[in-house]
């Protein structure tokens, strides 16, 4: 705890002053123009990795990068979507995961989970991709759970889209849908092309959306 106060008298100290008219404006608002979901896992930290300042993303964090799909008993995560996309009218919706996710080498592995039951119980919402990479074939447990973290992306995205709220943003052609993986060891990140169901480099392919902008009244 000592690491992480000094660390929060520095930021009093140093980088408080530094942005004082940004914290300022954000005393009383917020206008986050996109929704950032990603895994808990402390090496991925989603402003540092995007370069973003205080109230630019709305984040929500969890094991997994997980969405559960729209049901009758809303939780945390469904909240706070609907929030982010209903009031707060963010125009993109990023669905973040990450190479060597404890969650999803679970699954890969078939670790058994008793000793964690909520864990278990949590990480059935990644039950369509599991069964999808299961039925593939793999060179080893390392790409088996490569791929598992890749065929959960593409899960969620799935998930997001029961939701009422991101439902109606697509079809009034207000919000883009993107999935990405991030590579914790060269820093580079892997994103989910919906045209060509493929996951290419962002770095080289910048314009890349899981589900792009268009028109309501588009087909």
């Amino acid at each position: 705890m000592k690491e992480i106060i000094d660390g929060f008298l520095k930021f009093q100290r140093d980088a408080f002053p530094e942005r004082a008219d940004l914290f300022k404006r954000l005393a009383t608002q917020q206008n986050p123009r996109a929704l950032f979901i990603s895994c808990s896992d402390s090496r991925l930290v989603p402003e540092l990795v995007t370069q973003r300042e205080p109230g630019d993303l709305f984040v929500i964090r969890n094991a997994g990068n997980i969405v559960p799909s729209y049901g009758p008993e809303p939780g945390g995560v469904t909240a706070s979507v609907e929030y982010a996309v209903a009031a707060l009218r963010v125009s993109d919706i990023v669905i973040c995961g990450h190479s060597d996710c404890g969650a999803m080498t679970a699954i890969a592995g078939c670790h058994c989970l008793d000793n964690m039951p909520a864990v278990g119980h949590w990480l059935r919402y990644a039950d369509s991709a599991r069964v999808v990479n299961e039925a593939r074939e793999h060179q080893s447990l390392h790409d088996k759970t490569a791929s598992m973290v890749r065929e959960n992306v593409i899960a969620q995205l799935a998930n997001i889209q029961t939701h009422p709220s991101v439902r109606l943003a697509l079809e009034e052609g207000r919000i883009a849908l993107h999935g990405w993986v991030y590579d914790i060891e060269s820093g580079e990140i892997a994103a989910y092309d919906g045209v060509t169901r493929q996951f290419v480099s962002l770095a080289e392919n910048p314009a890349t959306r899981a589900m792009p902008y268009r028109p309501a009244s588009a087909a």
